[in-house]
């Protein structure tokens, strides 16, 4: 399993520090329930208060039982008492079930906010600092990451982090799956053992001609690493290869465009390409870490910076934020929470939740089908947008502002049936709302309609 994949979301830390709060907002980010232990401690057993003053034993078997339950129970956002951890039950639960991010903050700032609650352990300044100090240690032996926002804990519940350009991989045993293009301008760092494997870049490599000599050349045991580096073609390319590799090994994705930052090599889609089409051989497997650089998009050109962008303007719709405005870094990174906190809501695409990644990516993948796949998939996904955009009654000045797309010459009909085939019979798309992202039922006639007007007579 990766991250919270899977896995309950636990938050601990210190009281005060913002548990509840951020705990909401992830469940809510996440479409997850939300639990928080010591709400349901009283409203079965009393104010805590009240529980303390009985004796902290018996609060602390209490706090073990709702704990216990709470990890037993449906996947879930789940914010822990600050002492709950000192049970070495809880811990071992913690361990086998949930991803563990610690929320923190400096005990100044906690104490201010807690001096005048009437908490049991928050009456005296000087004691309530000999505690902070004293529970260290603990919380750190049991997180697995920590943050003091919703986009960090994001993240890092996905595996996603920055990374420094030119640092080794923190693991050995390692095959580089890289972009020959991309190895022309950033040599990725190697250590003992590692093996590089150069493959075309876009989707020429994601053949399986390619996939088999990759079987044949690495040479790694299962507990191995394979890395993808490079854009989302290599990622993906990469990804498949470690999920089909000896029945599946861990993988790392390096990503070195702005549509892998934001989108591609985040989620665990990976797959290559057939006669059928794009993507038709492919399987779920998460990637253990996603390293984020925005250094290595300063050689990048800029029709695939445009083609990153238009992957940027599709969150920010969703999203409901200027994403687009922000500077690199922030702007990257903020669309990578966005993507995390989606797919963890809906990992394999089971709920319906994830289908809103797709937003206006029915009329791209119809446009480069009738390209015969000439055209570049960002230029079809802002193309696509601004389909979307007119079905779902929405001004489309920010798709023509940011990514000015132009109308292009593909054969209408080659277009047409890629998208009854992409959609399967059923002219479901992804359309925007007030509250974000949502599919329904679109007559077909606008869809054709919506169609034609993005291509050039």
């Amino acid at each position: 399993m990766v991250g919270a994949v899977d896995k309950h979301l636990a938050l601990i830390g210190f009281m005060g520090v913002g548990k509840t709060t951020l705990g909401r907002e992830l469940a809510r980010l996440t479409s997850r329930p939300f639990v928080d232990t010591d709400e349901k401690i009283e409203e079965r057993f009393g104010p805590i208060g009240e529980l303390f003053e009985r004796g902290e034993p018996e609060f602390r078997r209490i706090e073990e039982q709702v704990v216990a339950e709470a990890l037993a129970g449906p996947t879930a956002v789940i914010a822990l008492g600050g002492g709950a951890v000192l049970s070495s039950a809880t811990r071992e639960r913690l361990a086998a079930t949930a991803f563990v991010a610690r929320v923190w903050a400096d005990p100044d700032t906690v104490w201010e906010r807690v001096k005048d609650s009437g908490r049991p352990l928050a009456r005296d300044h000087e004691q309530f600092v000999a505690l902070w100090s004293e529970r260290l240690d603990l919380y750190e032996s049991v997180e697995d990451a920590d943050g003091d926002s919703t986009e960090s804990l994001l993240l890092s519940a996905l595996g996603i982090d920055r990374w420094k350009r030119g640092t080794p991989p923190p693991y050995s045993a390692v095959a580089i799956v890289a972009d020959e293009r991309v190895l022309e301008l950033y040599e990725p760092a190697l250590v003992p053992g590692s093996t590089l494997h150069p493959v075309p870049s876009g989707e020429q490599a994601k053949t399986l001609s390619v996939v088999e000599r990759l079987w044949a050349e690495i040479e790694i045991e299962r507990d191995g690493w394979i890395v993808g580096y490079g854009g989302g073609a290599t990622t993906d390319l990469a990804g498949f290869v470690a999920a089909t590799y000896q029945r599946g090994v861990r993988w790392s994705a390096i990503p070195t465009t702005l549509t892998g930052m934001v989108d591609a090599a985040i989620g665990g889609k990976t797959g290559i390409n057939t006669a059928g089409g794009k993507n038709m051989a492919g399987a779920f497997h998460f990637p253990q870490h996603v390293g984020i650089d925005p250094t290595l998009l300063t050689t990048l050109p800029a029709e695939e910076r445009r083609a990153g962008m238009a992957e940027v303007v599709k969150t920010g719709l969703l999203a409901g934020r200027e994403l687009w405005s922000l500077p690199d870094d922030e702007m990257i990174l903020a669309c990578a929470a966005f993507k995390a906190a989606v797919v963890l809501s809906d990992p394999y695409e089971r709920e319906g939740r994830r289908a809103i990644l797709n937003l206006g990516h029915t009329f791209a993948h119809a446009l480069e089908a009738g390209s015969g796949y000439m055209l570049r998939h960002g230029d079809a996904v802002a193309l696509g947008l601004l389909a979307a955009l007119r079905l779902s009654g929405r001004p489309t000045d920010v798709v023509e502002d940011v990514l000015a797309p132009e109308r292009v010459r593909v054969d209408r009909d080659r277009a047409w049936d890629a998208l009854l085939r992409d959609k399967k019979g059923a002219l479901n798309l992804v359309l925007l709302g007030d509250e974000g992202g949502f599919v329904t039922a679109v007559p077909e006639g606008d869809v054709r309609r919506a169609l034609d007007e993005l291509i050039a007579d």
